[in-house]
């Protein structure tokens, strides 16, 4: 085969792969295939597939991939400077368009949209980042914001900004975030310790603290586990005392 056919199959390979996409979106299409596509826009006449499965190898996963820096993501293989700002790019969009669609929506109805906002902008991160969701009083999503960001293994948070800034959004509940670089979803006793002290500077703030979510290899909720209601009883017991 001469490199002129070698092109035209090529390009007949990059096309069935967009009209694919073009007649049912990403069903059943495999990682290395949706990676292969995304790799053909920044290199439109050369064979993307041996890049795309060299960056799922070299990555451990797809998500992976998007999490990867740029500087790593060039040292794939096939993986160019335009390929590697690419991947970066959409990234970054997505996690505008997770973030951008909370928006407004109420959280009782929108709490799948959320764990999906938070894996998404803080799962693989090197480092702990504490993030803050601030909610009006019907509960509705105001804005979130990256309030601390610590080393790999200790955040340090100061509550007394984070009241100030809800303060700032006029806010009545809070849900606040924090990652597992490791991946672990246990809540360390450090964890619990900055949920019962932020409930209660909440709670005399007449702030309502919705839940403490950990991120790492999926989600763990306060709130669905039961130690958001006793740590809201332990609160409201201790501001009847102050009273």
């Amino acid at each position: 085969m001469d490199k002129e056919e070698w092109q035209k199959k090529g390009e007949g390979h990059r096309q069935r792969l967009r009209d694919r996409f073009l007649e049912r979106g990403l069903d059943g299409f495999t990682d290395a295939e949706v990676l292969e596509l995304l790799l053909t826009f920044g290199t439109p006449r050369m064979d993307c597939k041996e890049a795309a499965r060299s960056a799922l190898k070299e990555c451990g996963s797809f998500a992976a991939v998007f999490e990867a820096s740029i500087p790593a993501l060039r040292k794939i293989p096939g993986i160019g400077p335009k390929n590697s700002l690419a991947i970066h790019f959409v990234q970054k969009v997505a996690g505008r368009y997770l973030k951008e669609r909370l928006a407004g929506k109420r959280y009782l109805h929108s709490s799948a949209e959320v764990r999906d906002y938070l894996l998404h902008a803080m799962r693989g991160l090197k480092k702990e980042v504490f993030t803050v969701i601030f909610l009006d009083s019907a509960h509705a999503i105001i804005d979130s914001e990256v309030v601390a960001e610590g080393t790999i293994n200790i955040n340090t948070v100061y509550p007394r900004e984070l009241i100030s800034r809800a303060l700032e959004y006029n806010a009545a509940a809070l849900i606040v975030a924090h990652n597992h670089p490791s991946g672990s979803l246990e809540p360390s006793p450090q964890d619990r310790h900055l949920t019962r002290t932020l409930c209660l500077l909440c709670s005399l703030m007449q702030i309502q603290l919705l839940d403490h979510l950990i991120i790492g290899d999926g989600s763990y909720s306060f709130a669905d586990h039961g130690l958001m209601s006793e740590t809201q009883q332990e609160c409201r017991e201790l501001v009847t005392q102050l009273h």
